[in-house]
């Protein structure tokens, strides 16, 4: 299924011009002015210039008089549209599809490689999050569609994901410009009280064809996803790369399998030649209907196996519809990563590290980026900071954890509170209450007192807390521990479930 994302920059040329010259501050209004016959026009206005009433199309004479002081620069057209290019060549470390939408939009295929990001929520994010510290105004959304991200962009948040299928709710609702009509034939529309998406829907299309054109028919399709949009997609520029073109269109999984297979080979013969291995992969098909269908895979460890690889990218190809068939594949490794030639290893010899990285691929593309890892340890007291996430393959730091040390099976992210019944105030408890579950207490063990971290947070100077380990009648272990006395007595809270070793109360 295609998954298209719009990335819009409603404020591009002024952004540009601010990246290069340094000023005026975002709050200071900024416009673009261009010649249009015996006037001149603006072409382009910023936020705060957008906030005073500026638009694009006010002659710079009406604008300078509302706004005394304004800061007035030459519209570059040609400049911006070469910007525009080389962020949308930038573009390509997230996927292989993309293409320029002049004047202020780039188009992303993430199908089949959202996954390394992340997910597409997770990569919306990020484009929003590093275009915006370079000082760029950017929107984005993501849909079945490049006509329906395209509307979401415009008319809807600033960082929208429609679910597969979504435009067909999401659209009805947006006005006739959300379907990238030009403005003469949106107030045309709206002369006969069509203002919607929803009211195109209502209409018969002969007579919407004999009146207006074949446009507005063309774009809803486009947008409902029922008619093609091809996009004039960036050639990457990438070094390891082969092709394979068929006399014939194919389709058959088990055919893209075998061509898949047969890429890989190529593609591993090349990268051995210059003693390199492949951390990411991308593969595209050509469609007889122009749409381009892409996958990416990554690898934890660089690799030129050509059977590990076909075999990441088998995994893949369900994603890939062929429609009518395909003509083309290209399979690329815009990432590449020295590999060294290494003896192979023996009958009873140490097994090949290879095979480890090779299942944590498979894993990473069954399961997620984010749900391969491993704990590594951190030099913390507090047991929620003494561990982290680290990718699986990361090399050991050398910090470990005390061999003698108790802990719990299984610690919580957030301890929670519970209500604990105790002889004393600094005695161990006789049972306790949790997630409204009353439990009593058999045997314990404690207190180990654990200090704050005065020296990352000044409210940790006199933090303590005092640990237990409690088993419940029926044989259930926990790890309780309190950190404050207030008016009403200690604060007792559950941090951890399950560990041996409990000696006798």
């Amino acid at each position: 299924m295609r998954r298209v994302i719009c990335v819009f920059l409603p404020t591009w040329p002024t952004d540009r011009w601010r990246r290069r010259s340094g000023g005026p501050p975002p709050d200071e209004p900024l416009v673009a002015a261009a010649q249009e016959g015996p006037r001149r026009v603006l072409s382009a206005v910023d936020s705060a210039a957008r906030r005073l009433g500026l638009r694009p199309g006010l002659a710079l004479a009406q604008a300078q008089a509302l706004c005394p002081g304004l800061t007035v620069i030459e519209a570059d057209p040609e400049g911006d549209a070469a910007g525009l290019a080389r962020l949308a060549a930038w573009c390509l470390s997230y996927a292989p599809l993309v293409a320029p939408d002049p004047p202020d939009g780039i188009w992303i295929d993430v199908a089949g490689a959202a996954h390394l990001q992340g997910g597409e929520a997770a990569l919306l994010g990020q484009l929003r999050r590093r275009l915006g510290r370079a000082g760029i105004r950017v929107r984005v959304a993501v849909a079945d569609t490049p006509g329906a991200a395209w509307a979401a962009t415009r008319c809807l948040h600033p960082e929208t994901v429609l679910p597969p299928g979504g435009q067909r709710d999401a659209l009805p609702d947006l006005p006739l410009r959300a379907l990238r009509l030009d403005p003469a034939t949106v107030a045309a529309l709206a002369q006969l009280g069509l203002t919607r998406v929803g009211h195109l829907l209502d209409q018969p299309r002969g007579p919407l064809r004999l009146r207006f054109g074949e446009e507005p028919t063309r774009r809803l399709d486009q947008a409902l996803d029922h008619a093609p949009e091809p996009l004039a997609y960036l050639a990457p520029p990438v070094e390891h790369a082969v092709r394979l073109a068929f006399p014939e269109p194919i389709g058959a999984p088990e055919t893209l399998a075998r061509v898949s297979g047969r890429l890989a080979a190529m593609l591993a013969e090349g990268l051995t030649r210059h003693g390199l291995g492949a951390r990411r992969l991308d593969l595209v098909f050509r469609r007889v209907d122009g749409l381009d269908q892409s996958v990416s895979v990554g690898t934890a460890r660089p690799s030129r196996d050509p059977r590990h690889l076909a075999r990441l990218l088998a995994e893949r190809l369900p994603q890939i519809d062929p429609g009518h068939g395909l003509d083309e594949a290209r399979l690329s490794a815009p990432r590449v990563e020295r590999l060294e030639a290494r003896q192979l290893a023996a009958p009873g010899e140490e097994p090949d590290p290879d095979a480890m990285a090779e299942l944590i691929d498979r894993l990473v593309l069954r399961l997620g980026p984010g749900r391969v890892f491993r704990k590594a340890p951190v030099e913390s007291e507090w047991p929620e900071r003494a561990v982290r996430r680290v990718a699986p393959l990361s090399p050991a730091t050398g910090v470990t954890w005390p061999a003698d040390l108790p802990r719990p099976g299984r610690l919580l992210p957030v301890p929670e509170p519970v209500a604990v019944l105790a002889a004393l105030p600094d005695a161990p408890p006789s049972a306790f209450t949790w997630r409204g579950t009353r439990r009593r207490v058999a045997r314990a063990d404690g207190p180990e007192r654990i200090f704050g971290e005065w020296w990352l947070a000044d409210d940790e100077v006199a933090a303590t807390r005092d640990y237990y380990r409690v088993e419940d009648e029926t044989g259930a272990r926990y790890w309780l521990f309190r950190d404050a006395l207030t008016k009403d007595g200690a604060r007792w809270w559950l941090h951890g479930l399950g560990e041996a070793g409990l000696g006798e109360a």
